[in-house]
Order: C-alpha cells, then sequence, then structure tokens
C-alpha cells in the first residue's frame, strides 16, 4: 500500500473542494472570481501551447500505426466505453455523473505521467512523448467536437454562438499564440519549468475553487453520497481496466515491440486532469461543473495507483528478460 500512497496534488484539489464547500465565492466575489478564471484559464493554455513541440510530435508520426492506436483508445473507444455507461442510469450512476464520466472520456492523454510510466516500464520513451503531445494538440479541437456531440446534443441543447466564441477564445486562441511564440519563449518555459508549475497547477486549484463554489451555490452536496461516489469508483476502475485489458490484446495482436506494446497501454489508457479541469470550466455548464469533474478527479488518482504498479510489473518482466538473454548468451560463449 506505501507504493499506492495519494497523489498529493489529489490532496490539494481536496482541499480546495473542502474551503469551497465550507466558504463558496457569492455575488460580487463569484463575479470577479469569474474573470479571474478566465485569465487563468487563457494563461493555462498559452503555457501548454509553448510547452507543446509541434515538430517532435509530427516527427513521431512517421510511426504512424503506434499513434492511430493511441488516438483511437483515445478518442474513439473511451467514448464508447462512456457511452455504454449510459445504461448505468439511474441505477448506479446519476444523470449529472453519467456526464462526467462521459466528459472524461472525451479528454485528451496525458502528458507528463504518460512519459514517465512508459519510462519506468521500460517502454518506448519517444513514442510515448510523441503520442502524448500529439493527442493534446488535436484534443483542444477534438475533445470540444466530442463533449458537443455525445453531450450538449444528447441533452437537448445546441451548440451557441457563446459557447463557440468562449472556446476559441479561451482555449484556441490562447494555444495558438503559445504555438507562435514557443520559438523565441520555449527556452525561458524549458528554464523555469518548476516555477510555471506552480502557475499551472495554482491556476487549477482557481478553477476547481470557482466551479465548486458555483456547484455549492447550486446544491450539488445534495446530489452526491458515499453510496454513489463508491459506485462511480467501480464504474471509472471497470473503464480504466477495460481500456488496459484492451491495449495489451490490441498490441500484440498487431505485432508491435514490447517497448511500443508499453507506450501502447500508458498512452492509450490515460486521461489529462491538468488539460480537462480547465476546459470543463469552460464547455459545462457552471452551475454544474462542480459535479461533473469529480469523475474525472477520481479517476485521475486510479489511473496513476494502477499505471505505477502495472509500469514496476513491467520493469521487473523486462529486467527479468534480459536477465535470461545474458545468461543464455553465457551458456553459449561457455560451450
Amino acid at each position: 500500500m506505501s507504493r499506492l500512497r495519494l497523489d498529493p496534488y489529489i490532496l490539494l484539489l481536496l482541499v480546495t473542494v473542502g474551503i469551497a464547500s465550507l466558504l463558496p465565492a457569492r455575488g460580487i466575489v463569484a463575479v470577479e472570481y469569474t474573470h479571474a478564471t478566465t485569465i487563468a484559464i487563457g494563461l493555462l493554455f498559452f503555457l501548454y501551447g509553448a510547452r507543446l513541440s509541434t515538430h517532435d510530435a509530427l516527427v513521431g508520426l512517421r510511426h504512424w500505426r503506434l499513434h492511430g492506436v493511441i488516438l483511437a483508445f483515445t478518442f474513439l473507444v473511451f467514448p464508447l466505453l462512456g457511452l455504454l455507461s449510459r445504461a448505468l442510469v439511474p441505477d448506479v450512476l446519476t444523470s449529472d455523473l453519467w456526464a462526467g464520466v462521459m466528459f472524461l472520456c472525451c479528454l485528451p492523454s496525458t502528458v507528463q505521467s504518460s512519459i514517465a510510466f512508459t519510462s519506468i516500464a521500460k517502454g518506448n520513451v519517444a513514442a510515448a512523448m510523441c503520442s502524448a503531445s500529439f493527442s493534446n494538440l488535436i484534443g483542444i479541437v477534438l475533445t470540444p467536437a466530442l463533449v458537443t456531440v455525445f453531450l450538449v446534443t444528447q441533452t437537448g441543447g445546441g451548440v451557441s454562438l457563446v459557447a463557440v466564441r468562449d472556446i476559441v477564445l479561451q482555449l484556441l486562441v490562447p494555444f495558438v499564440a503559445g504555438q507562435l511564440l514557443r520559438r523565441w519563449i520555449g527556452g525561458f518555459i524549458a528554464r523555469h519549468k518548476r516555477v510555471l508549475g506552480y502557475v499551472d497547477r495554482g491556476s487549477i486549484l482557481l478553477v476547481v475553487y470557482a466551479a465548486f463554489s458555483e456547484g455549492v451555490v447550486a446544491g450539488i452536496w445534495s446530489r452526491l453520497t458515499i453510496h454513489s461516489l463508491l459506485l462511480l469508483f467501480v464504474t471509472n476502475a471497470a473503464i480504466l481496466g477495460t481500456v488496459i485489458g484492451s491495449t495489451m490484446w490490441t498490441a500484440r495482436r498487431l505485432g508491435f515491440s514490447t517497448e511500443d506494446q508499453i507506450a501502447i497501454v500508458f498512452c492509450g489508457s490515460k486521461k489529462s486532469l491538468a488539460s480537462g479541469l480547465p476546459l470543463a470550466s469552460v464547455l459545462l455548464p457552471a452551475a454544474a461543473a462542480g459535479l461533473m469533474v469529480v469523475p474525472l478527479m477520481l479517476f485521475h488518482q486510479t489511473q496513476l495507483m494502477v499505471c505505477a504498479w502495472l509500469a514496476r510489473r513491467y520493469a521487473l518482466r523486462t529486467t527479468a528478460t534480459v536477465a535470461r538473454m545474458v545468461l543464455v548468451d553465457e551458456l553459449r560463449s561457455w560451450r
């Protein structure tokens, strides 16, 4: 259990949720927080754009079969599982929690943890880096489109001009600006990665506080119980387990090397909390966003624990395989 420790950032998020529950922003304070959140989201996506290397992502597309499999799981298989989970409403999931599950299924993959776990498991790190970066690049467009198709239209709503404007101004414009300026500011961002990481996380905490303040005022805690959280955890675990098992089976069936299989498993089974929380505040209704990001927060912690265990298993198996090969070579040399 010591290896499955809670992500410290999840603790900060939970503390922020607790503060928002006890001291939610109301009235003029809520309005000011809304403006601050808008600026924070723009800054986040500007930094995302400045960090992600379009060149590296496009160069990595030479390995198109691997990236195609990962993108298919990220933006096709996950949304399909989200749609299938609608059958659990209302017996297992409430409609709001299902919408949160559907939202997380539409998100891009993570970048840092996908690369880190692939490295620990001794997989193809270069492929993981390219695939995770490309997933986030196209996720800026694909995630809003998927959320619109699977959530907005299915709940009887329409695509409003205000929503399109918010997506363009808060997400696309800052992201493209970061990409365009990356040539000149990329070095600065790389040198100050740690400090800017605090800016990222602080901005996301601000977004979470604003979202849960809106939710508390709208009475979200009256719709969330311990029982519903347990059922949500089981649903998340079932989706994660299905995707991990499917990526393993598919990668083996398609004849990928062990290193590529590892990259496919860890990049194709993850969802990004860092991108998801800001996207939720733009794409989801303000009063419902607080409750609808609960599945994402729970899924994030679950995927970290499961993938940490799985990465160590891969690493041990790879080490044992190498040791056997060395032993065989030594025996042959003695003969």
